[in-house]
Formats: structure tokens, sequence, C-alpha cells
């Protein structure tokens, strides 16, 4: 079958930008009343009976093999529990359009992790010239004094990195290990596994958590976990299939400017020059980790 970036795909690929752009502003509300590790579990646990609901309705069987399960549960860890947990840390000190902007790192991140590990994707020129270009757009973002004192800030953002790294190991691992499961199965096995890691974190770290919670957070903790987790995963694969890999890619550019949309609109948010300038460099250097805005410049020579 055909890719094809057509009209619904152009709309689902927006929507998916939408709910994921939102997840940086539930958490900002969520963030007013529950620590990151909590939210991070509310957002998984939450999510997983939608998806199994979804896997029954489209008759999905679960898988048997003790394996899959085990691959699920390192799956869980770098696609869910780690990343959520450090970027709704991160948003302690940061702004959600800030976070959103040095999450978009990610497909750079990953374009470079899976030259590395894998051998069927080669480190190319441009995907080394994008990382380089994502990086400076995040030092812009940093400031030069990031190297010559302690700012929480500087930690929070850090840990954002750090989040989309996570991701972009979580793609490697997931190529490697479940290349052959049902892609939804996929989502909702991982959720799965993450779940299993985080109530026994947060068990320890937080506490039991209470279900005492003003209705803004439990409309941001739904939010979170139907939308920008659940809907986003029936997007995801839908335009995976539609579009292909490399349209999918382009949701990265979307997503920071819904974040701070709804930052702007309901939080009051107001992101500096800096962050501005660092995301148009990000954005570069995902256009020439993609390749393709430059080669419809090229001259066909047939």
């Amino acid at each position: 079958m055909t890719n094809r970036f057509d009209l619904p795909a152009a709309v689902m690929l927006i929507a998916l930008a939408a709910v994921w752009g939102g997840s940086f502003f539930f958490a900002e509300i969520a963030l007013r009343e529950l620590p990151p590790l909590t939210i991070t579990l509310h957002r998984v646990i939450w999510a997983v009976p939608i998806l199994l609901v979804i896997l029954r309705i489209r008759q999905i069987p679960l898988p048997g093999a003790p394996r899959i399960w085990g691959a699920y549960l390192v799956m869980g860890a770098l696609n869910n529990a780690i990343p959520f947990s450090l970027i709704f840390w991160g948003q302690m000190q940061i702004d959600s359009g800030l976070a959103s902007i040095l999450n978009g790192t990610t497909a750079m991140f990953g374009a470079v992790v899976a030259g590395v590990l894998l051998k069927d994707e080669p480190l190319t020129r441009n995907k080394m010239l994008g990382a380089g270009l994502g990086l400076f757009g995040v030092a812009i973002i940093m400031g030069p004094d990031v190297l010559t004192g302690f700012d929480p800030r500087n930690l929070a953002q850090l840990a954002i990195l750090g989040a989309a790294i996570s991701y972009a190991l979580a793609s490697v691992w997931g190529k490697t290990t479940l290349a052959g499961q049902p892609p939804m199965m996929n989502a909702a096995g991982m959720l799965m596994g993450s779940v299993i890691l985080m109530v026994s974190i947060v068990l320890l770290v937080d506490g039991t958590p209470t279900l005492s919670l003003l209705p803004a957070t439990w409309g941001a903790l739904i939010g979170v976990a139907a939308l920008s987790t659940s809907l986003a995963y029936v997007l995801y694969f839908a335009i995976l299939t539609r579009a292909g890999a490399a349209n999918l890619m382009l949701v990265t550019l979307l997503i920071p400017p819904f974040a701070i949309a709804l930052g702007a609109l309901f939080l009051g948010e107001r992101l500096p020059a800096s962050a501005w300038a660092g995301f148009a460099v990000i954005a570069l250097g995902l256009a020439v980790t993609d390749g393709r805005l430059f080669q419809r410049h090229t001259v066909n020579p047939s």
C-alpha cells in the first residue's frame, strides 16, 4: 500500500499534535495538586482499560509468550514511565511550552540512536547535521551560562532532554523486540508494563494516591490519559499506516505550537525570545534530518 499524505492524514496529524501538545497543558494543571510520579501513574493506569476495549473490539488477542511481556515491561519503562516522569518533573520548574519545544528533539535523538544501534538505519550526514542543529537550538534556549552556574531551570530542561533520549531508546527497543506484534497490542502492552512499574514506585516515593482531588485535577488526569495517551496512540498508528513514518515525524513540529498556545491562553505563560529562536533551529534540524525539504529543490537528471 502506497503512503498517502492526503486530507484525512493531515487532519489526523493535526489532531495528534493537539492531543500530544495538550499533555503539557494537562500536566501543568495536575501539578498544582499532585507530584510528578503520581501523575504518571494516573496517565498510564486510566489509559489501559480504554486500549483493552479497543483490542477487544478489533479482536486482537493478548500474547502468551513471557518474552513478549518482558519486552513490554522494558518498553513501558523507556516509552512511558521514565519520560513521562521526567517531563512532569521538569514542568515543575519550566513552562509547558518550553518543555514541549525541548521534547521536540526526540525525532533527532531517535535518528541518531537508531543510526548507532540499528544496521538497517545508517547514521547519515543529514542525521548528524540535524542532530547538531537540534543541540544548537537547545543551547540557544538554555543560554550561555548553563555551564557556569547551577540553576533548577537548567536541571529541569536537562530532564526533558533525558525524556527525549528515553523515547529514542524505546523506538529502537520496540523495533528489535516487538516488530512482529500488532501495533495496538504493543501500545496496550507497554502501558500495562508501565503501570506495574509505576504502582511500585509511587507507593514507595509518594505513598498511596488519594482520589479526593479537585475537579480541575481530575479533568486534567482524564485528559492526559484518555486524549493524550489512548486517543493519541489510535491516531499515531492510523497515521503511520496511512501516511508512513516520514510524514508522521512532522507531528514533532506541530506539538510545540499547540502546547504554547494552550499555555498562553489558559495559564498566562509567555516564552522568551530565546525559546522561539531555539525552536526555529530545532525545527530546521528536524527538516535536515527528514531531508525531503531539500530533495524537492534537487534537479532530477533523468
